[in-house]
């Protein structure tokens, strides 16, 4: 029996407390993809029927979504007995306005815009919030959705999107947007004829949602690709989904673990997903050995970056699935401030996503911020424990990273940031022997 209840991740905007230089031992298991459960409660709109998820993350970010869909008149109920179920049920056509004062803290809602125009023909997306890493387009979304047929109307809050029916077109995606190719699925799935999404985002969270809309009844080809075929349908029934680890916490842990100087077992690692995570490693001199489905990190890292072929000063780099996940870079920069060697990260998507780094500066890192999208790190660096604040969900990860390997207490505030992406990420790790207090 389901109940009304939800017990999400707290959302007081407190602080954390953490000693470092204690090494982190045990085992962990990473909870679901954020990015993957936000994009799959937007897309249980286009059905009347109820679906349900399993392993949903509970963190702030997904009791915003919920409270969206709660205000457009979506029932969503959690299942007391297993708090990571969710099940989601639009019976009757949502309401099309989402609610401005959430979307503006929420950059996922703009996944909902795809779903309710295929469902109801209208939706009034406000500009959405989020993180502040820089300038993040919406012309990729607007432009997918016209080619399917939207006529766009753009306010100073935010656009109109209306139609009489979607119609299937070829599309070429003007990047290759995780949520933008999201949204032009969602929107095809119910559109007449065919659609092809070309330099579609294949990232596993995308492969998810097409999975899930596949078990709803929509028929989509190219999973995993750049080119997504997808021929309409006239409805989509119900279905059950569980959503994937989510990578980016496995990365995480990987981090917390080597710079610490712990042993630590991270089980449902979703192996096949970690590679490029686990290359960028091992060039910072972090080898991990598969155990099952599991992932070790071993004590006794030798934490020497390796140079390039003649000796050249390695870089890491972001890119497009299956390269390097953008949002990983905050947590290499800063593992690599614990490495011997020099090394440039260089994050091409945001020009403000580094800007944390005079966080990291300050307790001690010798890091050369050579402009918005690339630093020079030379390790390794004791870092001291500090004051700092958390600016972002991966920049949040990062400095709590920085805190559990430093000497002596730092203090993080605004940690609402990492509960909006890390599931009572104090508790968890305090299990593995971390000093972390959560104050008020």
């Amino acid at each position: 029996m389901y109940s009304g209840s939800l017990s999400f991740a707290p959302s007081d905007k407190g602080t954390f407390r953490v000693t470092g230089g204690i090494p982190l031992v045990g085992r962990i298991r990473p909870q679901g993809n954020k990015n993957e459960a936000l994009p799959l409660l937007a897309a249980c709109c286009l059905t009347t029927e109820p679906v349900t998820l399993t392993n949903v993350p509970a963190i702030e970010d997904v009791a915003q979504m919920i409270e969206i869909l709660r205000r457009l008149g979506v029932q969503v109920d959690q299942d007391p007995a297993a708090p990571s179920t969710v099940r989601v049920q639009a019976r009757t056509d949502p309401r099309t306005d989402l609610p401005v004062d959430l979307c503006g803290r929420l950059r996922g809602s703009v996944t909902l815009a795809g779903p309710l125009l295929a469902r109801t023909g209208r939706v009034f997306l406000p500009r959405p919030g989020g993180d502040r890493i820089g300038r993040r387009r919406l012309d990729t979304h607007i432009l997918a959705l016209q080619a399917l047929g939207a006529r766009v109307k753009t306010f100073p809050d935010g656009f109109e999107l209306s139609c009489d029916r979607l119609r299937g077109a070829d599309i070429l995606l003007d990047e290759a947007s995780v949520t933008g190719t999201e949204n032009a699925v969602c929107a095809a799935v119910l559109a007449d004829g065919e659609t092809i999404i070309r330099n579609a985002a294949s990232e596993p969270h995308v492969q998810g949602l097409c999975r899930m809309l596949g078990a709803m009844g929509a028929r989509i080809e190219g999973v995993g690709s750049n080119i997504l075929r997808v021929q309409g349908v006239n409805g989509l029934r119900g279905a059950s989904h569980r959503i994937g680890p989510d990578y980016l916490e496995v990365g995480s842990f990987i981090s917390l673990a080597a710079v610490t100087g712990g042993d630590l077992l991270i089980e449902d690692a979703d192996l096949p997903n970690l590679r490029m995570i686990r290359m960028v490693f091992s060039r910072l001199g972090i080898e991990t050995r598969p155990e099952g489905d599991a992932l070790r990190v071993p004590a006794d890292q030798s934490m020497e970056i390796v140079p390039d072929l003649g000796g050249g000063i390695p870089h890491i780099d972001d890119a497009p699935w299956p390269g390097f996940p953008a949002d990983m870079t905050s947590v290499a920069l800063t593992t690599a401030t614990q490495c011997r060697g020099t090394v440039l990260i260089h994050e091409k998507m945001f020009e403000s996503r580094l800007f944390f780094v005079d966080r990291l500066i300050s307790m001690g890192a010798r890091i050369v911020l050579c402009d918005p999208h690339r630093a020079v790190v030379l390790g390794p660096s004791r870092l001291q424990g500090s004051v700092v604040s958390s600016p972002d969900i991966r920049a949040g990860m990062a400095m709590l990273i920085a805190a559990l390997c430093a000497e002596g207490q730092s203090d993080i505030h605004n940690i609402i940031q990492i509960d909006r992406g890390f599931s009572r990420i104090d508790e968890r790790l305090r299990a593995l022997g971390a000093q972390i207090l959560r104050l008020s």
